[in-house]
């Protein structure tokens, strides 16, 4: 499977938005931050300072994640998502590498990330590329949250 990663173009705006509502609802809840910032990525990302990009396999955008700009040099990645029919496929892994490759292009200072450790896949596959634990903030964004994460190495 060929797998190519684009960036944000504004007509895809919706797709971000449901692909990320779907595992939101699959597994929690779509929390006021999520809304907030999916109903309007643009604004809420690009505008900010931040990147979205999407996997593309053949003419179907299937994936995606964002970085979203805390302050200079320092992003969360955020938003990272796969259609469910196409997830085993390491279409993940080629999203994780792409934004990998792409904090150390910019040279990001920091990339840290929030998730739950219910989604064992996904943490496996964070620490997998690098990602270690650091102490979760009581006040953090989102209500699911119970492991805050690093990228070392930067």
């Amino acid at each position: 499977m060929n797998i190519e990663i684009v960036p944000f173009q504004p007509q895809n705006a919706k797709i971000f938005k449901d692909l990320n509502v779907a595992w939101l609802e699959k597994f929690f809840v779509v929390e006021p931050h999520d809304e907030e910032v999916l109903t309007n990525c643009k604004k809420n990302i690009i505008d900010a300072g931040g990147y979205i990009y999407f996997a593309k396999v053949e003419n179907t955008l299937v994936g995606c994640f964002a970085y979203l700009k805390i302050e200079d040099g320092v992003y969360e990645l955020t938003k990272m998502a796969v259609d469910p029919k196409f997830q085993g496929k390491g279409i993940g892994q080629e999203l994780l590498k792409f934004a990998i490759d792409l904090a150390l292009k910019n040279k990001f200072k920091q990339v840290l990330l929030y998730s739950n450790r219910k989604l064992e896949n996904a943490i496996y596959l964070y620490r997998k590329f690098g990602f270690v634990e650091i102490p979760l903030e009581k006040d953090n964004p989102y209500q699911r949250a119970d492991i805050k994460m690093l990228l070392g190495g930067l």
